[in-house]
C-alpha cells in the first residue's frame, strides 16, 4: 500500500488561509492542510495538537497507521482511548477530505474505532468487577454483549456520531441462586463502560453513548437480561424496533451469545409474509420524527437548504434509510438476500430482487453518499453532534468550502436540488396519490348496503383496518362496478370478506399494489372457487407482487431448484413441511391465475401443475427419508423410488388433481440399524406412510395433495410399499390387464437414480409384452362398465370426466391401444391415440376426432377446476364464467355441444371395442 502523501487527490478550499500559518506540512499535502485549517476550527486544533504524530503519518499507508492506533491498551483506558480517538479523527478527516478513502472506507474505519473502544471499555469494566469480587460473572467475555445499532451496527458510523447500543447479558449462563447478585454486577459493568466512553475529561471524550433503543428504556436497567428482551420483542415489539434490528450486530463482549440472541429475533424482524403494513408505520415514524424535532415544513413548499437537517429533514438521510428499510421489512422475510445492513447495499439488493427500479436506486445511492459526505463536513467544523447546515454566516461558508465549493449560493442550490429529489421519491412511496386522503364517495345499492354490513367482521375489527379500508372503498366500488356482472361480483367479494381472519396486512397490500385489487376483483367476477380459496390463504397474494409472477411458467427442474433453495433455509422437519406448503401454495396459485387470465394454455397448465407436483415429491422425499433414518435407522444399502400414475404420470394434472403413487424400494441387509431393527417391509411401510402424511395432512399452511395408492400391487389389500423384485414379479405374473393399462401412464417421478432407471426398465419390459386384441378390449369394456356402476348416472354434460364418451372413456381406449402396440413409452393419452393411428390401430379421422374431443374436454376440466370449487354448472355461474371458459378453450362451449361430442365419442369407442 502506498503512503498517505502519494495518495492525496483532493483538498477543500480554505475560507481563511491565514489560519493555516505555522502548521507544517509536506509540499504535496500543503493544499490539503491549508484547506482543512482554513475552514474547520476543530480540525485546525487537531493539526496543531498532533503535529509531532502527524510528521510520522505522511510516509505511512493510512491503513497501517489506523491499525496501529487499535493496539490493545494496558491499564486504565480513559486517557489512551481519547488519544486514539483524536488521532483516528484526524487521520480519517485527512483521508476523507483528501480523496484517499471513499465514503464506505471512512465510515467503516470510524465503526471499527467504535468497536475497539467499546470492547476496551467493556473488558476493562469486567476486569474491575472480577477484581472487586462482587459477582460470580462467567469466564471469558462474561456473558455480556453490546449490540451495535443504527449506523454503527451497519458499519456506517458518521464523523461525530454518538453510538446506539443495546447492552445485554445472558441470564441462562447465570446460576439461579446468584441471579440477583449478577444482575447488579452487570449494571455496574455497563455503567462503568459507558462512563469510560462518554465522560468529558481534559482529554475530551471517546464516543457519546445512547442506550435508549433497549426494550422499554424508561423502566428497564441499562443492561437487560436476554430472556426478558426476547419476551419483550415477541410480545410488544414495534415496527420501528424491527427496522432498528436490520442494522444490529454483536460488536463487543460475548459475541457468540449476541449472535444467538439476534438469531432468536429473526422471526420478529423478518416476517414470513409480505408486510405492506410497514409502509404506514414507517410513514408515521417519519411524521413523528419531524414533529418531535420541529422539522415540519409546508407539504408543498420548496426545501430550503439553509439550516436544513441533512439527516432528519425532508429529503435527508433518514428518508433514504426508511425507503430502503421499509422495503426490506416488506419482503426480507421471504428473501434473505434483502437483509443487508448497509443502506447502499440494501438498495442494490432491492434492485436485484425487483423491488426498486435501478434508476431510482441509483439516484438515491448518489444522494445518500453526497448527504453523508456533507454530514461529515458539517460535523468536522466543531466536532458537534449536529446534522444541520448552519443557517448562515461564517459557519455556512466554512461548510461550503470544506465541501469544495467556492460559491456558497451555488453550494446551497446543489444541496437543495438533491434534497428535493430524494423528498419527491420518498413521498411517492410513502404517500402515493391519495393514499393519505379519505375519499368520500356516494355508494349505490347494493354495494353500499353490502359494504356497510362488513363492519364488525374479523377483517374490520381494528381501527387501523377500518381506516385503510375506507381509503380503499371508492376504488373497490369502481372496480366492482366495471365488471360484467357487478351484483354477482359483489356477492362473491362479500363471501371473500366474510371469510378473512384479519384485514390490516391484506388491505395494506391492496393499497400499496392496486394491481392486486384488480386481480381480486377479477377473481371474484369469474372464479368463485378461487376466491373462496384465497379468503382462506391470502398470503399467496405475496407472490403477485413479484415482477416475475406473470412470466412464462417454469419447468420441473426450475421448480425443484427453487423449492430446494427454500427447504435449505428451513429448520427442523416440521419447518421443512411448512415451508414446502407455503412455497407450493404460491406457485399453485400462480398457475391458476395464469390459466384464469388466459396466459397459459392447456398444455402449459397441465405441464406446470404436473411439474410442480413432481418437484414437491422429489424435494420432500429426501427429508422424509432422513427423518425415517433418524427414527428407525437405515439399511446397509437402501434405495427408494416413487412411480407417478394417472394424471401425474401422464403430465395432465389440474388444479385439484390428487397424486396416484406407487412406492418401490430395494435394500441390502436383514434389518435397519435402528433400535427396533425393522425389516424392510415394515420400514418402508412406515416411511411411505410418513410421505403420505407429509403430502396430505392438513396443517396451518394447508395441505399439499391428496394421495391415492390404490394402483399399487394388490390394491388396498397390498402393502403400501413394494420391493422392486415384488413389483416386477407382480406385474409379470399376477397383474390384471387393467393394471397394465394404468402402467401405460406411469412415470418415475422421484427417488434414487439407479432404482429409478431399474423401475423404468421393468415398466418398459411389461409394456413390451405381446397381447391379443380381444383380451385387451374386453378389459377396456369391463373397466368402462365398472366405472359406470361406481359413478352412477352423471346427468350434466359439463361433468366431462365421468360421462359416457367423456375423458375417462377416451383415455381408457387410449391406454388399451397403447398396450396393443407394445413397447409404448408415451404416457399422455392424446399422444397414445396419435401413436395408435400411426401403428394402424385407428383410422386417421377417428383419431383426429377423438383427440380433438379429448383435448376440448380436458381444457374444460382444466379451467373448471380453477373457476369453481364444487359442481360445475356454468349456466348458473353467469356470463363472466362462460366467457372465461371460451377464452381458455378457444371456442364457445355449450352443454348441447359437449353432449353432442360425448355421444359421438361414445359411439366411436363402441365401434372400436366391438
Amino acid at each position: 500500500m502506498a503512503p498517505l502523501l502519494s495518495r492525496i487527490k483532493a483538498a477543500p478550499l480554505p475560507l481563511n488561509a491565514d489560519l493555516a500559518r505555522g502548521i507544517a506540512a509536506p509540499c504535496a499535502a500543503q493544499d490539503l492542510v491549508t484547506g482543512i485549517a482554513g475552514s474547520s476550527p476543530y480540525l485546525r486544533g487537531l493539526l496543531r495538537a498532533e503535529e509531532s504524530w502527524l510528521e510520522t503519518l505522511w510516509e505511512q499507508p493510512p491503513e497501517t497507521a489506523f491499525e496501529t492506533l487499535l493496539t490493545p491498551i494496558q491499564g486504565p483506558p480513559e486517557a489512551p482511548l481519547r488519544r486514539v480517538k483524536r488521532r483516528a479523527a484526524l487521520l480519517s478527516a485527512l483521508c476523507d477530505l483528501g480523496g484517499v478513502w471513499d465514503l464506505e472506507t471512512v465510515t467503516g474505519a470510524l465503526s471499527r474505532l467504535a468497536d475497539f473502544a467499546l470492547e476496551t471499555a467493556l473488558q476493562f469494566s469486567l476486569a474491575e468487577a472480577r477484581v472487586a469480587g462482587r459477582a460470580p460473572l462467567p469466564k471469558g467475555a462474561g456473558g455480556v454483549v453490546a449490540l451495535a445499532m443504527g449506523k454503527m451496527g451497519a458499519g456506517e458510523l458518521n464523523y461525530s456520531s454518538d453510538i446506539d447500543l443495546i447492552l445485554l447479558y445472558d441470564d441462562d449462563a447465570i446460576e439461579s441462586v446468584v441471579q440477583d447478585t449478577a444482575r447488579s454486577a452487570y449494571q455496574r459493568v455497563a455503567r462503568r463502560a459507558v462512563r469510560i466512553l462518554s465522560e468529558q475529561t481534559v482529554d475530551g471524550y471517546v464516543f457519546r453513548t445512547d442506550l435508549r433503543l433497549r426494550p422499554n428504556p424508561s423502566v428497564t436497567p441499562v443492561c437487560v437480561p436476554m430472556g426478558a428482551a426476547e419476551r419483550y420483542y415477541e410480545r410488544e415489539g414495534r415496527t420501528w424496533e424491527r427496522a432498528a434490528f436490520i442494522k444490529a450486530r454483536a460488536a463487543a463482549g460475548d459475541l457468540e451469545a449476541g449472535a444467538r440472541f439476534l438469531a432468536a429475533l429473526t422471526p420478529f424482524v423478518w416476517r414470513r409474509h409480505l408486510d405492506f403494513a410497514a409502509i404506514q408505520d414507517a410513514h408515521d415514524m417519519r411524521l413523528a420524527i419531524r414533529a418531535q424535532k420541529r422539522l415540519v415544513h409546508p407539504p408543498n413548499g420548496p426545501v430550503a437548504a439553509r439550516g436544513h437537517d441533512i439527516k432528519l429533514g425532508r429529503g435527508g438521510i433518514r428518508e433514504i434509510e426508511f425507503f430502503a428499510q421499509t422495503r426490506q421489512l416488506i419482503a426480507g422475510g421471504r428473501d434473505p438476500s434483502l437483509r443487508a445492513a448497509a443502506t447502499c447495499e440494501a438498495l442494490r439488493a432491492l434492485v436485484a430482487g425487483g423491488w426498486v427500479p435501478e434508476e431510482v436506486a441509483s439516484t438515491l445511492t448518489k444522494a445518500y453518499r453526497a448527504h453523508r459526505r456533507l454530514e461529515h463536513r458539517i460535523q468536522m467544523l466543531r466536532d458537534a453532534q449536529t446534522h444541520s447546515l448552519p443557517p448562515g454566516g461564517e459557519a455556512l461558508d466554512q461548510a461550503a468550502r470544506l465541501s469544495g465549493w467556492g460559491d456558497t449560493d451555488a453550494f446551497l442550490a446543489d444541496t437543495a436540488a438533491r434534497l428535493e429529489t430524494v423528498h419527491r421519491i420518498a413521498e411517492a412511496f410513502f404517500t402515493p396519490g391519495s393514499r393519505r386522503k379519505r375519499i368520500e364517495a356516494p355508494l349505490a345499492a347494493p354495494e353500499g348496503d353490502t359494504m356497510d354490513s362488513w363492519r364488525g367482521l374479523p377483517a374490520l375489527r381494528s381501527t387501523r383496518a377500518v381506516d385503510i379500508f375506507e381509503r380503499l372503498r371508492p376504488q373497490l366500488v369502481a372496480r366492482i362496478a366495471a365488471t360484467a356482472q357487478p351484483e354477482r361480483t359483489m356477492t362473491r367479494f362479500d363471501g371473500f370478506m366474510r371469510a378473512l381472519p384479519a384485514g390490516v396486512q391484506l388491505f395494506s397490500l391492496f393499497e400499496s399494489n392496486p394491481q392486486i385489487l384488480d386481480l381480486i376483483t377479477d377473481i371474484c367476477a369469474t372464479a368463485p372457487g378461487l376466491a373462496a380459496q384465497l379468503a382462506r390463504n391470502t398470503a399467496v397474494l405475496d407472490a403477485v407482487v413479484s415482477g416475475r409472477f406473470f412470466d412464462a411458467l417454469p419447468g420441473q427442474a426450475a421448480y425443484e431448484s427453487a423449492l430446494s433453495a427454500q427447504l435449505d433455509q428451513a429448520g427442523d422437519y416440521e419447518d421443512v413441511l411448512a415451508c414446502a406448503r407455503r412455497w407450493h401454495r404460491e406457485e399453485h396459485f400462480r398457475i391458476s391465475v395464469l390459466v384464469l387470465r388466459g396466459l397459459a394454455d392447456l398444455d402449459e397448465a397441465e405441464a406446470a401443475y404436473s411439474a410442480l407436483a413432481e418437484a414437491v415429491l422429489s424435494s420432500l422425499l429426501p427429508h422424509v427419508c432422513a427423518d425415517a433414518a433418524r427414527r428407525y435407522g437405515r439399511f446397509a444399502r437402501q434405495e427408494i423410488a416413487v412411480l407417478g400414475m394417472g394424471k401425474l404420470g401422464s403430465r395432465q394434472m389440474t388444479a385439484t388433481s390428487d397424486l396416484d403413487l406407487i412406492v418401490i424400494y430395494r435394500t441390502e441387509g436383514d434389518a435397519a440399524d435402528g433400535r427396533q431393527g425393522l425389516a424392510a417391509p415394515q420400514y418402508f411401510a412406515r416411511l411411505t406412510q410418513a410421505l403420505i402424511t407429509a403430502l396430505s395432512t392438513p396443517m396451518g399452511d394447508g395441505r399439499l395433495y391428496e394421495v391415492d395408492m390404490r394402483l399399487r400391487p394388490s390394491g388396498r389389500g397390498g402393502p403400501v410399499a413394494v420391493s422392486l423384485a415384488g413389483f416386477k414379479s407382480y406385474q409379470e405374473r399376477d397383474a390384471w390387464v387393467w393394471e397394465h393399462m394404468a402402467l401405460t401412464r406411469a412415470r418415475v417421478v422421484a427417488g434414487d437414480a439407479t432404482l429409478r432407471q431399474d423401475v423404468a426398465a421393468v415398466r418398459a419390459e411389461v409394456l413390451a409384452q405381446q397381447r391379443e386384441r380381444p383380451a385387451v378390449f374386453s378389459a377396456v369394456r369391463d373397466m368402462r362398465d365398472r366405472i359406470a356402476r361406481a359413478r352412477g348416472r352423471v346427468a350434466s354434460p359439463w361433468e366431462v370426466k365421468d360421462r359416457p364418451g367423456g375423458i375417462l372413456d377416451i383415455e381408457l381406449l387410449a391406454q388399451g391401444l397403447a398396450l396393443l402396440r407394445g413397447g409404448s413409452t408415451d404416457e399422455n393419452p392424446r399422444a397414445q391415440l396419435r401413436a395408435a393411428m400411426t401403428a394402424g390401430f385407428l383410422p386417421p379421422e377417428t383419431q383426429q376426432s377423438l383427440v380433438a374431443t379429448l383435448r376440448l374436454l380436458c381444457a374444460v376440466q382444466q379451467v373448471a377446476r380453477v373457476l369453481v370449487d364444487g359442481p360445475f354448472e356454468p349456466d348458473t355461474l353467469g356470463n363472466s364464467v362462460q366467457t372465461r371458459i371460451a377464452d381458455f378453450v378457444g371456442q364457445e362451449v355449450t352443454a348441447d355441444r359437449l353432449a353432442e361430442l360425448q355421444e359421438d365419442a361414445q359411439a366411436q369407442i363402441g365401434r372400436i371395442l366391438g
